[in-house]
């Protein structure tokens, strides 16, 4: 259905990294999610009443809540989708993170309503009235909820949105919430025995389990989190495409929610090329960043030099000696100045996060292992660390 919808109401449909587009299918999976959970709510209160059923009329108000959370879910992606203003000049993509975790919040509010209920009924266990139109509403709706789970991780997925996986974690809960009354009430009819409240409970701690990962989705984004592999392949791919960019190094990727990312990055150019020339090449990698991957991104260009033998052979020394060190250690931004004494080097060093030596004991160990490599060698190093590790 939201295949055939996406069809006819989505134009462009495959070109995900438009926002207009990743906006169409926040609200469509929305619309789709409200109209399906309220037909859901209804269904069960009507069985609920004619059965006297407090554990069915309990799940129809659940039903009536993830209404609620997808109204949440459309509300987050259009507002999301509104255009940079004044307050906000960075547009406003991060409101379906909020959207996201207001979502989680639901869902870790209904496991602990869940966890209380079943540990009153695993104390004070009760009859509960079998009705014939139980298990055929309960197993229509759990086909329901699959499904929904099913195209909310499809589209989550396509349009890489922590909002919609909050959705579909919503939505494998009532999948295993509705499947533990349908067990209780099946086990209590045929045998007598009342498991309903043991069911509640893991069903709970489940739920709680998803709630807590989907909150942790939409919070790391808005805290800042390393960009997605791929997609600093992309970068890199896009900018050494130009054969005036020799290689690139300090990127950073600013996420301002999904649509709105800013990009700034070093390029190293040949220091003894055309200024000009240069400059050219750097404005057309922009705007293939910009074109193909819907960000604004800066570039700063570093000079290097690539025609001095010396200057060469003393960075792939310095080259050597890191990976000596570390194999995950990098340079950039090398530098060589000669006196009649010693040779001054000067060079940035790449390290991740999970790099275990500290800054200053690491610039020592590199000027110590360079003084045994050549006694005039000095050594003025930055640490740097990899914000894409």
């Amino acid at each position: 259905m939201i295949t055939l919808l996406s069809r006819i109401f989505i134009k462009n449909r495959q070109d995900v990294e438009d926002p207009s587009v990743r906006q169409a299918y926040g609200v469509l999976c929305g619309a789709v999610g409200i109209g399906l959970n309220l037909l859901l709510f209804g269904f069960k209160a009507f069985v609920g009443v004619i059965s006297a059923s407090i554990a069915i009329t309990a799940d129809a108000f659940n039903n009536l809540s993830d209404a609620a959370s997808c109204l949440v879910t459309l509300i987050g992606f259009r507002m999301s989708g509104q255009e940079p203003d004044h307050d906000h000049p960075f547009g406003h993509g991060r409101i379906e993170y909020l959207a996201g975790f207001v979502v989680s919040c639901l869902i870790l509010l209904m496991a602990l309503e869940l966890l209380k209920t079943s540990v009153e009924k695993i104390i004070h266990p009760d009859d509960l009235l079998f009705h014939p139109l139980i298990p055929v509403l309960l197993t229509v709706s759990i086909l329901v909820k699959l499904y929904m789970y099913g195209y909310n991780r499809s589209i989550a997925v396509k349009i890489n949105s922590a909002a919609m996986k909050a959705s579909a974690a919503d939505s494998i809960s009532d999948v295993f919430a509705t499947a533990a009354v349908l067990a209780a009430a099946l086990t209590e009819a045929f045998t007598g025995l009342h498991i309903d409240g043991w069911c509640g409970l893991l069903v709970g701690l489940f739920i709680g389990y998803s709630g807590i990962c989907a909150a942790r989705d939409t919070i790391n984004p808005l805290l800042g989190q390393p960009p997605d592999q791929a997609f600093v392949d992309r970068i890199r791919e896009i900018a050494l495409s130009d054969p005036d960019i020799l290689d690139i190094h300090d990127l950073i990727v600013h996420n301002y929610g999904p649509g709105r990312t800013m990009i700034s990055l070093h390029a190293e150019v040949d220091a003894a090329g055309d200024l000009l020339s240069l400059h050219d090449s750097v404005d057309t990698v922009e705007r293939a960043l910009q074109k193909q991957l819907h960000c604004n991104a800066v570039i700063h260009m570093d000079p290097v030099v690539t025609d001095d033998e010396r200057t060469l052979e003393v960075r792939r020394e310095m080259s050597a000696l890191l990976r000596e060190i570390d194999p995950v250690l990098r340079l950039h931004d090398f530098r060589l100045v000669r006196g009649s004494s010693r040779t001054k080097i000067l060079f940035d060093v790449l390290a991740p996060y999970h790099f275990k030596m500290s800054d200053d004991a690491l610039c020592a160990l590199i000027a110590e292992k360079a003084k045994k490599m050549d006694p005039g060698y000095h050594t003025v190093v930055n640490v740097d660390k990899d914000m894409n590790s």
